[in-house]
């Protein structure tokens, strides 16, 4: 993950202090790629403990096409938690009297997430997320990006005259559903992750994300694991070999809460990188299950921990 690590560097020496949507502010960069070799190893950041769990749940709660939470927080992830508790807190008025990551704030959001596992109708009102990724990838104004792509790539795989296709994009970035969540009418904010290509050559299967907005320190390494994770299945489900994860960034940002730990991170040495086994007798992209996923040899450092900006 040295390339990770070189990106973290480069924004801490060379990034423009900025202010933000969050009033955090950043600490930003303009224009960056990423290269991970997955014949290498898979490539899951080990100067941080990561957890692989919340990686796999929400990679497979993507592919269903949901948009609700309430799959993520029966599966104990929680990486999403904090849109739909701001807009519950919001649509309440309790804004005021739950100041974000006091004491009281953390409570509220226990007994929230906790209504969204158990109350079906609770989950329905405030658990979901509106048209984001899961939406896009599945129902683009009535279009299967993923199955399209699948059947593309076989075709590209197969059939002599359908050669090196440059048309294996999934786009995320749906105009009209990000003016919806520009204008607040849901709690999600508008799709990092703007689009991704894949690109078959020599039997290998590589994909390139572009992503217009980065939290390099919280997003990005859930970001590596999660595409080289789905260009894995990909490859099974088409009988093809690995190939690259190409990240490219628009804005790349550390957070100004964020740099203490970056600093932490930065000085510690990189482990050799985990393995990830799928179950080879998953034919179809959408059976995948959690317990498909081994992942070996995996020895982080320990976590470090970071406020999401919101």
């Amino acid at each position: 993950m040295d390339e990770y690590l070189k990106l973290l560097n480069h924004i801490m020496q060379n990034g423009s202090e900025k202010d933000d949507r969050t009033g955090t502010g950043t600490k930003s960069v303009f224009g960056y790629q990423m290269r991970f070799d997955l014949n290498k190893g898979f490539p899951l950041l080990t100067t941080k403990k990561m957890y692989i769990r919340s990686i796999i749940h929400e990679l497979l709660w993507f592919l269903t096409g949901n948009t609700n939470i309430r799959y993520l927080a029966k599966n104990k992830v929680h990486i999403w938690d904090e849109w739909p508790f701001q807009g519950y807190l919001n649509s309440n008025d309790l804004e005021k009297d739950f100041p974000m990551y006091s004491d009281s704030w953390k409570e509220k959001k226990k007994w929230f997430i906790n209504q969204i596992k158990e109350n079906e109708d609770f989950a329905k009102k405030y658990g979901d997320l509106g048209p984001v990724y899961g939406k896009q990838w599945r129902d683009f104004d009535g279009v299967d990006q993923i199955s399209w792509v699948l059947k593309e790539i076989k075709k590209t795989k197969e059939n002599s005259n359908h050669p090196s296709s440059r048309r294996l994009l999934v786009s995320a970035w749906n105009v009209s559903d990000i003016q919806t969540l520009i204008k607040g009418k849901t709690s999600a904010p508008p799709l990092c992750h703007t689009m991704f290509q894949f690109y078959v050559r020599n039997n290998k299967l590589s994909c390139q994300l572009y992503q217009r907005s980065a939290d390099v320190f919280l997003g990005v390494p859930f970001n590596i694991a999660s595409y080289s994770l789905l260009t894995m299945m990909i490859a099974q489900i088409t009988e093809l070999e690995l190939g690259d994860f190409v990240h490219t960034f628009g804005d790349a940002h550390l957070y100004n809460n964020h740099l203490e730990q970056t600093n932490l991170q930065l000085s510690r040495e990189p482990k050799e990188l985990p393995k990830m086994i799928l179950n080879p007798n998953v034919t179809n992209l959408f059976d995948f299950k959690f317990e498909d996923f081994e992942l070996k040899d995996y020895n982080p450092h320990p976590r470090i921990k970071a406020p999401i900006a919101v």
